[in-house]
């Protein structure tokens, strides 16, 4: 595949509409307590028994944060208090002692992810524990074969805390940076330096860290075309692997936090365009290949070479290499998939300590997939991990006739098409380079329950 962007800005304001991340189909806000603790059971005695055991993929969440970064729309608990994060993680230990007996014993995991939050607010000693505990009770593929990741907020860790996850088991770093410039940090009240920042990753290069990732953000309050040019400049000489440019999504009615940004700073719609076709062209000249959705890599990056070989995946962790394991989630908030069904832990943390003390798995709600979920899910996947769509393989797959089956979208595609996003041929549809920024708009015309949801999405752009 051509992994290239054409970048048409008349097109993508008018499609700039509000949508789905799709780290899942059907989205959380399907999600149904009527799928309870047992339901959660069941699929996991089915999945054991099924002829190809698959393996495991875990997160963690670790929801605290040290201090609030006005744009931040994760669950979280800000606190002062370290002390927190102790009976936190005992109930964390909990949790995987209960799992573990659940699963047969020879499901490896091959990745772990502690997002958050921030995962470093929890002191070095507290994570070698944690990582001990996950080794004690699955087993976990050796470090040349397995992904373990964290999420790194360089203001929270050193070059000695870098040196240290690395000897207890990580081997990919996720980074947050978001903006450099120091008028853009103050007004989402994330100030960190560049010395900070970069002695992260260099510490990380030393120590034979196999991946690094950066996050960026565009769309903050006083960015401008040359402020972040100058930040992208900057994070393209430190050359990591990986590079996430996500769009800020303004929604204070829904994330308390970014209440705080003063609206009369934040860049127009204009200007937020501007930023991400320029950024993608700096990123595309330093040599760096699109993913899909917000993501680059390096052409020689795991994903973008999972990416060419149809291998790519996507779940809530993101875009991975390890799509065909059952998602094992753990804390306050988080959500796996196991098998044919989606499961979420409780999002409020004394709810989630109650069911954990009574002896409970703190499952709150979740989905049992449809056959017609599932066949969606598949087009959806293939769509925004591959820009690409077999008809036959879905077919195949799940004893349908696609154009039949998917008759009213093809006809609804027609627009996409003579726009220039897509091409649909005889047996296939292939997003086109002009297409690839709007995947989300293509993945929606697949969607069964968009029409229903009253849930609030981002912008797509």
């Amino acid at each position: 595949m051509e992994q290239k962007l054409v970048f048409d800005t008349d097109l993508l304001a008018r499609y700039d509409v509000s949508g789905p991340r799709y780290t899942s189909y059907p989205t959380a806000p399907q999600f149904d307590e009527n799928f309870d603790e047992q339901a959660y059971r069941e699929t996991i005695t089915e999945s054991n028994g099924d002829f190809l055991a698959r393996p495991l993929s875990i997160y963690v969440h670790i929801p605290f944060c040290n201090t609030v970064c006005y744009y931040c729309g994760c669950n979280k608990i800000v606190t002062k208090d370290r002390s927190k994060s102790i009976d936190y993680l005992t109930h964390v230990y909990k949790e995987i002692a209960m799992q573990a007996e659940m699963f047969d014993g020879d499901r490896t995991v091959k990745q772990i992810h502690l997002g958050g939050g921030t995962p470093t607010f929890i002191d070095n000693s507290g994570l070698a524990v944690l990582m001990n505990e996950l080794h004690a009770n699955f087993p976990i593929a050796e470090d040349d074969v397995g992904e373990y990741s964290i999420e790194i907020d360089p203001r929270e860790a050193d070059g000695q805390t870098i040196e240290i996850l690395r000897d207890i088991g990580f081997n990919r770093l996720s980074i947050g940076v978001q903006d450099l410039d120091k008028s853009v940090q103050l007004a989402v009240n994330r100030v960190q330096s560049e010395q900070e920042t970069f002695a992260v990753i260099d510490a990380a290069r030393v120590n034979g860290f196999r991946s690094i990732s950066i996050d960026l953000m565009y769309g903050l309050p006083n960015q401008s075309l040359d402020s972040f040019k100058r930040t992208l400049d900057r994070v393209i000489d430190a050359s990591p692997d990986r590079l996430s440019l996500f769009n800020y999504a303004h929604m204070p009615t829904m994330f308390k936090p970014q209440r705080r940004i003063n609206e009369a700073e934040l860049p127009s719609a204009i200007t937020k365009l501007a930023i991400l076709k320029q950024s993608s062209e700096q990123l595309q000249e330093a040599g760096y290949v699109y993913i899909g959705m917000d993501h680059f890599a390096r052409p020689d990056d795991e994903l973008a070479i999972a990416q060419r070989e149809g291998k790519l995946q996507r779940n809530f962790q993101g875009y991975s290499t390890h799509g065909d394991c059952d998602l094992l989630a753990l804390g306050v908030s988080s959500i796996g998939k196991t098998r044919n069904s989606f499961s979420q832990n409780y999002r409020d943390i004394d709810a989630y300590y109650a069911a954990l003390d009574s002896g409970h798995l703190p499952i709150f709600r979740g989905m049992l997939l449809s056959k017609d979920d599932r066949i969606r899910g598949r087009v959806i996947q293939e769509l925004i991990c591959h820009f690409r769509l077999d008809f036959d393989a879905i077919s195949d797959r799940f004893d349908i006739d696609f154009r039949d089956y998917f008759s009213k979208e093809l006809s609804q595609l027609q627009r996409m098409q003579e726009d220039g996003l897509l091409a649909v041929h005889a047996g296939s549809i292939e997003v086109l380079p002009v297409g690839r920024l709007l995947i989300r708009n293509i993945c929606m015309m697949f969607d069964a329950y968009l029409q229903k949801s009253s849930q609030q999405f981002s912008k797509v752009i």
